[in-house]
């Protein structure tokens, strides 16, 4: 186990809410500061760990997928660029709602429940309620908390927080947050759709271990692992045929594979093995193998993908919903207005928002002909004329040619009865 693995695995076993620095690390576990400082900031991208102003750095909760929406209260003194005042033993802890306090104090019992964070202002009776029935407080517009009140958020363990901003920016902030999450929440990940524990072959393998795998799996493409479980090739038929069984795995494997890690998004991987046409991409987590995914796993994610609504609005869907979607003979028209979400600085529409659309009627007219387990390879526009506000168009998305793995696209975008724009889209198609 290498020093940066050990001083993960010393993070991981701290209890919640424990802090941590560089120098402690580095004294405990007789590593460079440098080696601890390079740990912390990889304990913090696997969540294992967050960095408050003025408090250091916590031990925090592991947020699964399922948690991905739930902010912790550590997050939240981050993103509103707040201050802790006390309770800091309950900023690991998620919050289960965010409450205004914009009504009487004794109203407020009926709607204040353990774990939310009522946000308030300069108001010592809520700030106390709240922290009597186990909420965390976060005080707006740069107010400072009466000392009874910091001694009652450390015993009760719950956050006390104050922010310069006012309640409403506040709110906001907070409420794009968890949108921002549930955007992420949507993303299908290698994770979701990766083969476990595959099979593999060491670095000590031969041609002859190869065809007994490929007997005893009939699959054909194995990842090289050395004595760490570190990928370091892969090897196919393509590499293997003709050659007797003796020959050393090392020696015929393509080394330095395309590998992926666990929270890829699925999209990524299938774009590189379009690009790069390969069948499979090995999966590590620190290096080290833990799955594999393969062009059939992409393709079986991306027809899920296509049957489930979006739970959270992306830009894409945003822009979509200003169109109504037809089938032509030839592929799919859309028709529509463009709306204020569409313009650029200038106050005429964008053309990023246009090109978006127009991509997405190209695909919608693969999606049309039943070949949805496609991606976009390359786009070339032209534009003759500008848009503007509310403007009527239609963009025509016509099949040119679609093949056993590509296919290209014409489409038009018309205002006015005027041609505005004319492209040309190539795609990749995902075949088994």
């Amino acid at each position: 186990m290498t020093k940066h693995e050990k001083i993960i695995k010393y993070i991981k076993d701290l209890k919640v809410g424990s802090r941590i620095s560089v120098r402690q690390l580095a004294q405990e576990l007789q590593v460079s500061e440098g080696t601890a400082y390079r740990a912390i900031k990889d304990a913090q991208l696997k969540g294992l760990v967050t960095t408050i102003p003025r408090i250091g750095t916590i031990r925090i909760e592991e947020t699964e997928g399922e948690d991905i929406e739930k902010l912790t209260y550590a997050e939240v003194v981050n993103i509103v660029e707040g201050t802790v005042m006390g309770g800091i033993a309950g900023l690991h802890r998620p919050l289960k709602k965010f409450l205004i306090g914009a009504m009487e104090v004794l109203d407020m019992q009926q709607y204040v429940e353990p774990g939310d964070l009522l946000i308030v202002g300069n108001r010592k009776e809520a700030q106390m309620l709240a922290l009597n029935m186990g909420a965390a407080v976060l005080i707006t517009g740069g107010f400072q908390a009466e000392e009874d009140v910091v001694k009652l958020a450390n015993e009760k363990g719950m956050p006390l927080i104050t922010s310069h901003y006012d309640t409403f920016t506040v709110a906001t902030i907070i409420n794009r947050a968890i949108f921002t999450r549930l955007l992420r929440k949507d993303v299908i990940r290698v994770k979701d759709v990766m083969v476990r524990d595959p099979y593999y072959l060491d670095a000590k393998a031969t041609v002859g271990d190869w065809r007994r795998l490929l007997r005893a799996t009939r699959h054909s493409r194995f990842p090289v692992v050395n004595d760490e479980r570190e990928v370091i090739g892969i090897v196919t038929t393509n590499d293997v045929a003709d050659l007797k069984d003796e020959v050393p795995i090392i020696e015929v494997m393509t080394r330095d594979p395309i590998v992926v890690g666990p929270d890829t998004p699925v999209g990524h991987a299938t774009h590189l093995m379009a690009w790069e046409g390969i069948e499979l991409i090995p999966v590590v987590e620190d290096r080290k193998l833990v799955g594999v995914i393969t062009r059939q796993d992409a393709i079986r994610a991306f027809r899920s993908l296509s049957l489930q609504p979006q739970i959270a609005e992306t830009i894409d869907s945003i822009i979509m919903n200003h169109f109504t979607v037809s089938k032509t003979e030839k592929g799919t028209r859309l028709h529509g207005k463009t709306g204020p979400v569409m313009l650029n600085p200038y106050g005429i529409t964008s053309h990023s928002s246009l090109i978006g659309a127009m991509i997405n009627a190209g695909i919608d007219a693969f999606r049309s002909k039943r070949r949805p387990e496609i991606i976009p390879d390359s786009f070339t526009v032209y534009f003759s004329r500008p848009v503007q506000l509310d403007e009527e168009i239609e963009i025509n998305a016509d099949i040119i040619e679609i093949g056993r793995k590509s296919g290209k696209v014409e489409v038009s975008l018309f205002g006015r009865n005027n041609l505005v724009a004319k492209a040309i889209m190539s795609v990749k198609v995902l075949g088994r």
